[in-house]
């Protein structure tokens, strides 16, 4: 009987090593997907940012040269092709417009702003911007952040301008706020706006089955970093929330 004991209870502590082994293997394996996937983001906005450039200083500039020869081509016929004249203000509105697109989707690739000044001044401009397109009224309240990573910034920049563009286009809201602080290791992002309100479980499985990506993509992200995202809607509005763990001041370390 005492040899049997023995067995079981070797064969219970190989169970119980294999059980451990097994679980660092997990925990080992989900950590290099997380760091690859934060790689695979900073990639992106790299690219993102080079993209923004081009068309800056790229395009932008053509647009602006050719503006300024058209303008010079408008002063040399003076009156003496009245007949040429709607076909030039035309192509100069047309130009004018063309590099006031340009220059707003670079600046929604990557704003110069969030690399310049940081986060609070970038939203505090996605607020403007959003808002002045949209009619919505958007309040930030980002006052007193401490230093961030360039990433921490740039996932909540981006997590606001998804959800803050979801608003615009789905929520037929009037206003909304934007909160960002920093409490017990964790930088907090809430996003809510006054809007009639939506079915969140249909909306997760909506994105689940593929057929949007918005929520699914924004809860993905802040996985990588080791965060979480709450939805909830409802008759006086809807709340997005996203903790992550700030590295260093929550036993994260960094990447």
């Amino acid at each position: 009987m005492t040899g049997k004991t023995e067995d079981l209870s070797a064969t219970l502590a190989n169970l119980r090593g294999d059980y451990r082994a097994l679980v660092q293997r997990l925990e080992a394996n989900e950590r290099e997907f997380q760091r690859l996937g934060r790689a695979v983001f900073r990639v992106e906005e790299e690219e993102r940012r080079r993209l923004a450039r081009e068309l800056h200083d790229g395009l932008g500039q053509n647009l602006t040269a050719l503006k300024h020869r058209l303008a010079l081509l408008a002063s040399q016929l003076g009156d003496s092709r009245p007949d040429l004249q709607p076909d030039i203000d035309a192509s100069l509105a047309l130009c004018s417009q063309g590099l006031a697109d340009t220059r707003e989707l670079s600046r929604l690739l990557r704003p110069q702003v969030l690399d310049d000044l940081g986060l609070e001044a970038a939203l505090d401009w996605l607020a403007r911007t959003l808002g002045t397109s949209g009619g919505l009224a958007i309040e930030i309240r980002a006052d007193g952040l401490p230093a961030l990573e360039p990433d921490l910034q740039t996932l909540v920049f981006r997590l606001a301008q998804e959800a803050l563009a979801n608003v615009t286009r789905h929520a037929g809201a009037s206003q909304a706020i934007v909160s960002v602080r920093v409490h017990a290791g964790m930088l907090r992002l809430t996003v809510w706006d006054d809007g009639p309100g939506f079915d969140v479980v249909a909306a997760m499985e909506k994105s689940r089955r593929g057929e949007s990506t918005g929520l699914g993509g924004m809860k993905d992200r802040v996985a990588l970093y080791g965060g979480h995202l709450h939805l909830e809607s409802g008759d006086d509005g809807t709340r997005l929330a996203a903790a992550v763990p700030i590295p260093g001041e929550s036993g994260i370390l960094p990447p």
